[in-house]
């Protein structure tokens, strides 16, 4: 069965609210709240029969049995309802707010939900209706979802090199949406890479996946997009908890960390002071378990990772290119790294493939290690996906294809039996290795590495469409202003 129709015609009345100033993110919401309580309807009666947790008198029927003033009155009245309740129930309604004033377009959005039976869909898709939601709702600049949601290509193929097998957890300390969660379940559940027994289907279903997402509108997204993809249960534990992750050290290790966390040159928060004009005052974590303390954020996650992993332990986190050079607190991470972890493999990528613009950013594979005085890196291999790509959102798209190659040079199946295509014979490899030592031995123990020739730097024909070379002008000057406040936030310390 094919999902298109579907989303077109649910993303359609999107552009009839656009005109009562309800935005995608909040229609969004709404179609969450209204969804969840449709299929908590189809699950109590026959053939389900199950107890789904809903109070009475706040159920789908009491939304379809009322009409104009009174249907909104108590849709406001249920979504409160609601949001008191435990388990995954409270976490989808908490802090839920009507958005659709209009009660005769709440009715029809009512009924155009109303029309689907949506239990009969399988997993997959309601999963992937659900998704291409989101995507939609991504591609809206102006929403500022685009920030987290991560390419799903880029997603899957940092799925498929860490290569997840049943029966072990897999955490996301920034999980946005649920993007690396589905990837993998995605990847479990297919029939050529293994068969699940009764057990593992279990344990995938329950106790596989943990999240952390303090935003609460992302966070009940990434709920629903779990749950209509068949993870977790209605009225089961929330598999999302809404705490800050890098407040406090995790109270258990995972198998695997995939993640994204967020971009940003610093955790600060805003307040009044007794003047009544506004500051901005630095969070800074101080955690016995980092090796360093620093307002950087996503140097902050990076020691969070290490620290949600257990002995054996792997990781594939995306980080901006700040994370490869910056000195001080970032230095000593890195020297950190490839000391206690092997940190084997950094993807690079390029620049257009993220709905928040302006961004550099790397995949880094590294492995958990026992303690040991013997370093754990013995050398780093780099595959460069960014000189001479070019990508956008619109007119390129990245696509799984565009990163097959990287998958294969990484070769899942065994990474410790690897063979570079750059040498002095073949300059263009974009798949190299670097000993640990040479790395150390760099400014900073940078890990920031580039040895491909520009070609549109030699060769004016190798220059990029019009539109593709703009959009890339427009990327490199986002980026470049993002590093100039990093200096600046510097500075003022």
């Amino acid at each position: 069965m094919t999902t298109a129709p579907i989303v077109s015609k649910v993303w359609s009345f999107c552009t009839t609210l656009r005109d009562d100033g309800v935005g995608y993110g909040d229609y969004l919401e709404q179609l969450t709240y209204l969804i969840f309580l449709k299929m908590a309807d189809e699950y109590a009666k026959p053939p389900y029969s199950r107890d789904v947790g809903i109070p009475e008198g706040y159920d789908w029927t009491s939304l379809t049995s009322r009409r104009g003033a009174e249907l909104e009155a108590h849709y406001v009245t249920l979504l409160r309802k609601l949001g008191e309740q435990t388990g995954m129930l409270g976490q989808i309604f908490t802090k839920a707010q009507n958005k659709v004033t209009d009660p005769a377009k709440l009715f029809r959005l009512i009924d155009m939900v109303d029309s689907t039976t949506w239990v009969r869909l399988g997993a997959d898709v309601k999963g992937d209706i659900y998704e291409g939601l989101l995507e939609r709702n991504a591609e809206d600049t102006k929403s500022g979802a685009g920030q987290y949601f991560t390419p799903r290509p880029l997603i899957r193929a940092m799925v498929e090199c860490i290569r997840p097998e049943p029966g072990k957890t897999i955490a996301d300390p920034a999980c946005g949406t649920g993007g690396f969660f589905l990837a993998a379940h995605d990847f479990l559940t297919d029939t050529d890479n293994q068969a699940l027994d009764k057990d593992q289907k279990a344990f995938l279903k329950h106790s596989t996946f943990f999240g952390n997402e303090i935003v609460a509108g992302t966070r009940r997204l990434c709920l629903m997009n779990m749950f209509l993809h068949g993870i977790g249960e209605m009225t089961g534990d929330t598999l999302v908890s809404s705490a800050d992750a890098l407040i406090s050290p995790p109270s258990e290790t995972f198998d695997y960390v995939l993640a994204n966390p967020p971009f940003g040159k610093k955790s600060s928060m805003s307040f009044t002071n007794a003047e009544g004009e506004q500051e901005t005052d630095e969070l800074t974590y101080n955690r016995q378990d980092f090796w360093a303390t620093t307002s950087n954020k996503q140097l902050n996650f990076v020691q969070h990772i290490r620290t949600m992993l257990k002995t054996t332990g792997r990781a594939a986190v995306v980080v901006p290119d700040n994370v490869l050079f910056e000195g001080g607190a970032g230095e000593t991470i890195r020297r950190k790294l490839l000391q206690t972890t092997d940190l084997h493999t950094i993807l690079r990528l390029p620049t257009g493939i993220f709905y928040a613009q302006g961004v550099k950013a790397n995949v880094m594979f590294f492995d958990n290690r026992p303690a040991s005085p013997d370093p754990q890196t013995s050398k780093v291999w780099y595959y460069d996906y960014r000189t001479n790509v070019h990508h956008t959102l619109k007119q390129k798209p990245l696509t799984y294809a565009h990163l097959q190659d990287f998958i294969n040079c990484y070769n899942p199946g065994n990474r410790h039996d690897r063979e570079s295509t750059w040498s002095e014979d073949t300059p263009d490899g974009r798949w190299r290795a670097f000993d640990r030592e040479d790395l150390l031995a760099r400014d900073k123990a940078s890990l920031d590495l580039f040895w491909l020739r520009d070609a549109s730097m030699t060769n004016l024909e190798d220059l990029p469409e019009p539109e593709i070379l703009a959009a890339e002008i427009m990327e490199n000057l986002r980026s470049a202003i993002g590093n100039f406040e990093l200096v600046e936030g510097r500075l003022v310390d």
